[in-house]
């Protein structure tokens, strides 16, 4: 049986079906995986923590984007 959590990405609330893992609720809000960076509940997630990394109600994700160019 699903849960629905409740967490914070960027300030939004947003709602999801746990079990979720951080990668698969990013490529639901529509980031682009290669190009993003993410700090998880205040902490600098490196990205090999990633696919281990499964959404918890109440998490707060702050998601940057990489910006190339110069």
């Amino acid at each position: 049986m699903s849960n629905q959590i409740n967490l914070q990405v960027n300030g939004e609330t947003h709602h999801c079906i746990s079990p979720i893992t951080l990668p698969e609720l990013l490529q639901q809000l529509g980031f682009n995986l290669r190009l993003i960076a993410v700090e998880y509940n205040g902490e600098i997630l490196h990205r090999q923590f990633w696919t281990t990394t499964e959404i918890k109600n109440g998490d707060c994700l702050e998601v940057v984007t990489i910006v190339g160019g110069g």
